[in-house]
């Protein structure tokens, strides 16, 4: 169902809107992903967290804005709202993050050049983040964003499995080119239909789901993504109906920007990040019997809108009414989802033409965190 979508509006885009993928992230894909072609796979059991309350194959990691209390140092950490301590524990994120970003862009390489090296050291990824019962992470984010002195896990951590969207969108990439198969396939599903139920069924998953800022929608965002993979079209369901219930009601404002996001000491990379979140949930959800683009609140929100606000500051950063962000202020911004994907759903070249400028590669740790979504060819060629 998605790709007959994904080619009707290529289709019909202008021919100034329209987008040779393929050709435009050849030279940029494969490059990188030649430089993958040696390196072996990471996972959550070659690092442990030694204030984590998990196992070897629990994911771990700390939040981010907490620091040591300079009154009581060996006491509970404080907050320093938008200020990352550089102390916390990061490895099993680190290791997250550079399998999203390896499997991604091998698949990709894989996708323009039907070259199955590349495909396979992908996979060689995936079985081992998912399958491969000595070196696979768990199926849960107990141990995500803890805070030392106060718990060993919060809800709030499930944000950091967005950089899983890629490689379950990866996976279903392979799966359809008939190199991902058969026992290792059904593992790989297994693994994410375990971490869908528990993301829908856990304290701390059912926590993420209800947060009311870009938690909550990079929650509906991922459970968008592997329910497409498993096939589960009983959450995609409910990703479509959370979309127009509950995010964009009650985060976007009148003239689609997020308040909750612009409250924040890193107002202008937040809104980036909803935006972006926002987007890919409507390119993975919509069907032409309910196409999230085309649908409106009661009292005029539309993803529409959410674009039409942000792209002028992601074109022209100085135009930004707020101040600059606390950090990591010069390095945004760069390619964004919700330009390709909405300037392909509008059909507004002008959206397309500013995503082409942004940059495609970065290696900002910031930045990587915050920009889950990396490889056009695996969500635009069909």
């Amino acid at each position: 169902m998605k790709s007959i979508i994904i080619t009707l509006l290529l289709a019909t885009v202008s021919s100034a809107a329209t987008l040779d993928i393929k050709q435009l992230e050849r030279e940029r894909v494969l490059k990188a992903a030649d430089a993958y072609l040696n390196e072996q796979p990471i996972t959550v059991t070659a690092s442990k967290n030694p204030r984590s309350a998990g196992g070897p194959h629990d994911f771990s990691s700390e939040a981010d804005y907490w620091w040591p209390s300079t009154t009581n140092p060996s006491g509970p950490y404080i907050q320093r709202d938008g200020m990352t301590n550089p102390d916390n524990f990061v490895e099993h994120r680190h290791a997250m993050v550079r399998m999203g970003i390896q499997v991604a862009t091998l698949t990709s390489a894989y996708r323009i050049t039907a070259d199955e090296k590349y495909a396979k050291l992908a996979i060689k990824h995936l079985l081992a983040w998912f399958v491969d019962e000595q070196t696979k992470m768990n199926p849960n984010l107990e141990y995500a964003q803890a805070i030392k002195g106060l718990n060993t896990g919060r809800s709030i951590g499930v944000i950091d499995t967005v950089h899983l969207i890629e490689p379950a969108r990866s996976a279903q990439v392979l799966e359809k080119a008939g190199v991902l198969k058969g026992d290792d396939l059904a593992a790989a599903k297994k693994w994410f239909a375990d971490y869908l139920t528990w993301m829908t069924t856990s304290k701390n998953g059912i926590g993420e789901m209800k947060a009311e800022n870009n938690h909550g929608t990079c929650w509906v965002e991922q459970v968008a993504a592997f329910a497409s993979f498993t096939g589960d079209e009983e959450k995609l369901a409910v990703c479509r109906q959370r979309f127009k219930e509950v995010l964009l009601p009650n985060q976007m404002a009148e003239d689609g920007s997020f308040p909750r996001e612009l409250k924040r000491t890193k107002p202008y990379g937040y809104s980036i990040f909803n935006a972006d979140a926002m987007a890919t949930i409507c390119w993975i959800c919509s069907t032409p019997q309910d196409d999230l683009w085309k649908f409106t609140t009661p009292d005029g929100k539309s993803m529409r809108k959410g674009v039409e606000y942000i792209h002028p500051f992601i074109a022209d950063k100085s135009k930004w009414p707020l101040k600059p962000d606390v950090m990591f202020w010069d390095q945004c911004p760069v390619r964004s989802p919700v330009l390709l994907f909405g300037g392909l759903a509008y059909k507004e070249p002008q959206w397309l033409d500013t995503w082409k400028k942004l940059p495609g590669d970065f290696t900002n740790e910031e930045v990587l965190r915050n920009v889950p979504i990396r490889q056009p060819v695996l969500w635009v060629e069909e």
